[in-house]
């Protein structure tokens, strides 16, 4: 088996990933207690599915009782461009350099699938009774990705919740491949944030109530993606100019100065996004939103969740001529895009 896991090391990343560990289903037994907490708190806000699935999430061994190994893989997302820059323009809207381009989730797939193709094949050849199962999973199903991450050796969870690689720094999308063949495992990786802050002084919500625990109910991640309906009046003022994700405690992780920058060109920015004119955002309908974000996360949210957060950036960006841009959208069809622009309106007069 030694072998096999030299031999798969060198397929993942002749598959396009840059880092490639092995942990056992079972190798993280403080996730049921953690996961427990954070839903006891109400952290997940309208994310029901976490409580609803806890029971696999928390225990990976009882998601698939058949595996024995889980090969945890990394990939590089790191942006050549200062992803925080666009914050002093308030005119722009900042989008979050995950979104940039092409839907990481249809990547990391195609090349999680292809090394499980490869596995089947190669256990299969290496005289075992009987041919290896695999499942390949990239942050749609309930996998505790980041603690597996961290029993693997890819990185630790630091005080912001992301995993973060001391050679990736925080820049890079998870994947997973499941298997029933028993692999030789890695070392886990241990905590390396010291005493450092950073991540947690830079949020703008102040959604971390410790380090290591976040309140999703004030991540901007959280309130521009997956939060349905008005956003607290409170809360829409301090996103700023942020209209989908945030990427303020990844990008000022000190340990991004080993990151290098994305191999894969479909997560290079495209340039009509890297600081994108409000203005032409709010104008956006249903039909333009779908074309302009074809094959984009960003598609996802829709419509009139988008064009909500570009309207409370509106209302932030202190830019009087964007008033008419709000006003426009005063009486829109879709009650939270109208409740956003009268509070853009109010904002701005």
């Amino acid at each position: 088996m030694d072998h096999l896991k030299e031999r798969l090391v060198d397929e993942a990343e002749k598959a396009g990933f840059d880092l490639c560990r092995v942990c056992r289903p079972w190798d993280v037994p403080q996730v049921p207690g953690g996961l427990a907490a954070f839903l006891g708190r109400g952290y997940h806000g309208q994310m029901s599915w976490l409580a609803e699935r806890s029971h696999w999430r928390g225990a990976p061994q009882v998601l698939w009782p058949e595996a024995r190994s889980v090969i945890m893989l990394g990939e590089s997302y790191t942006p050549a461009h200062d992803p925080l820059a666009v914050l002093d323009q308030p005119d722009r809207a900042a989008v979050s350099v995950y979104a940039q381009n092409r839907d990481y989730h249809d990547v990391v797939k195609k090349r999680l699938k292809r090394l499980a193709r490869w596995l089947i094949e190669a256990g299969a050849a290496s005289g075992q009774d009987q041919p290896p199962q695999v499942k390949v999973f990239v942050d749609t199903a309930p996998v505790p990705e980041k603690p597996l991450g961290q029993a693997a050796g890819l990185g630790w969870q630091g005080k912001h919740t992301n995993l973060v690689s001391r050679d990736l720094g925080s820049w890079f999308f998870l994947g997973s491949v499941f298997t029933t063949l028993d692999l030789p495992v890695d070392t886990a990786e241990g905590d390396h944030c010291g005493t450092c802050r950073a991540c947690l002084d830079v949020c703008p919500t102040a959604a971390f109530p410790a380090p290591y625990q976040l309140d999703a109910r004030r991540c901007i991640s959280y309130l521009t993606i997956e939060h349905h309906g008005p956003v607290d009046p409170e809360l829409r003022a301090l996103m700023g100019n942020r209209i989908y994700g945030c990427d303020d405690c990844l990008a000022v992780c000190p340990w991004n100065k080993f990151a290098v920058t994305a191999r894969e060109v479909k997560y290079h920015a495209r340039p009509d996004l890297v600081a994108p004119r409000l203005e032409d955002l709010a104008r956006f309908d249903d039909a333009g939103f779908r074309a302009h974000f074809s094959g984009s996360p960003v598609k996802r949210i829709g419509r009139g969740r988008f064009v909500r957060n570009v309207l409370y950036a509106i209302g932030n960006s202190g830019q009087p001529r964007l008033r008419g841009v709000a006003q426009a959208l005063c009486d829109d069809a879709d009650p939270v895009v109208a409740d956003a622009a009268r509070w853009a309106v109010g904002r701005l007069g």
